[in-house]
């Protein structure tokens, strides 16, 4: 019990020192849309514009995460149904 609780306090302070570390090094990330997709348009010559659909701030990743929690479970509900189960036979054909 004692090592396990060793391993838990290790992990936590990896944890939070990789988590701090990138704010230490640098002030801000850009996106990819920032760093890649926007320099490749400017070249193009078609500069950035209003999206038809402009949530705030994270409200696209958390929209992203609620589809990805109902497929999640949609996919769980209907396991057997997606991925039946093999006859015995097929399972253990090498009789060894």
């Amino acid at each position: 019990m004692q090592q396990f609780m060793r391993l838990v306090a290790t992990m936590a302070l990896i944890l939070v020192v990789v988590s701090a570390a990138p704010n230490a090094f640098c002030d801000e990330w850009p996106g990819v849309d920032e760093a890649v997709v926007k320099k490749f348009a400017d070249q193009a010559g078609r500069p950035a514009r209003e999206p038809f659909i402009n949530p705030r701030g994270d409200m696209l990743l958390f929209v992203f995460l609620l589809a990805g929690a109902g497929g999640g479970f949609v996919a769980g509900y209907y396991f057997r149904g997606l991925f039946p189960p093999q006859p015995e036979q097929a399972r253990n054909t090498s009789h060894v």
